[in-house]
């Protein structure tokens, strides 16, 4: 189970930053040893908080009412992680400094988020998605002036929302997914929030950010949902 929940938090933005600088071990199960990380592209995406809307969440918790993170919803139409809900971002290009740019470049093309409104506040390690064959590196940033954000492209994304950080971290709302591969069953963290399911490598990156922040409750790790493979 995951750990007792932390004292209330007064200043996510310091425990992100300090969360960067410290790193974490993804701890992912077997199925990853057994990627091909040599031909993997790199990519970066973008794990905003901040307060994003008026809309308080709905559910108490050690976190603020109004902290929110930024997603998103892939259209249905790509090759890989079609119809997920996933984080802003993409492959990082030759023309990016690195995977920072990378992170806000692709965040500004998917959302049309302002740019001068993001503080970065570090990396996280690389971790290889393998439906893709990338290995991604989240960029956690702080939203520090919000701005209009919606779907720009919808051949990439139709549909642009936040969501409070203490309904993510709700009991009720946590759950498992079950994948089987070589024969061996594998779960993997998925939250379930207003009707939407957010599972794979977005729900593990904030499973265990929340983790290491001392931010999760207590929940039913039994709890098996539902999830549809890709085409």
């Amino acid at each position: 189970m995951p750990p007792p929940t932390a004292d209330f938090v007064a200043d996510p933005r310091a425990e992100l930053a300090a969360l960067c600088a410290r790193g974490l071990d993804w701890r992912t199960d077997g199925i990853r040893a057994h990627a091909d990380t040599e031909r993997a592209r790199p990519a970066a995406v973008l794990v905003l908080f901040g307060v994003l809307d008026a809309v308080p969440a709905s559910s108490p918790g050690p976190v603020a009412r109004d902290l929110d993170v930024l997603l998103l919803r892939r259209a249905a139409t790509l090759g890989s992680h079609a119809g997920q809900i996933a984080f802003p971002g993409g492959r990082v290009e030759a023309s990016d400094a690195g995977a920072v740019d990378a992170a806000v470049r692709e965040a500004v093309e998917e959302t049309g988020v302002d740019p001068e409104g993001i503080e970065p506040l570090g990396v996280l390690p690389a971790m290889h998605v393998m439906v893709s064959n990338h290995v991604v590196t989240p960029v956690p940033a702080w939203w520090t002036r919000p701005s209009e954000v919606a779907a720009v492209d919808h051949n990439e994304s139709v549909e642009v929302f936040r969501v409070p950080v203490a309904d993510l971290l709700e009991p009720s709302n946590r759950a498992n997914t079950e994948h089987v591969f070589g024969g061996a069953v594998y779960r993997s963290p998925a939250f379930t929030v207003d009707g939407r399911l957010i599972w794979g490598f977005t729900a593990l990156v904030l499973s265990r950010m929340f983790d290491e922040l001392g931010w999760a409750e207590p929940w039913d790790a039994g709890r098996i949902v539902e999830w549809e493979a890709e085409s």
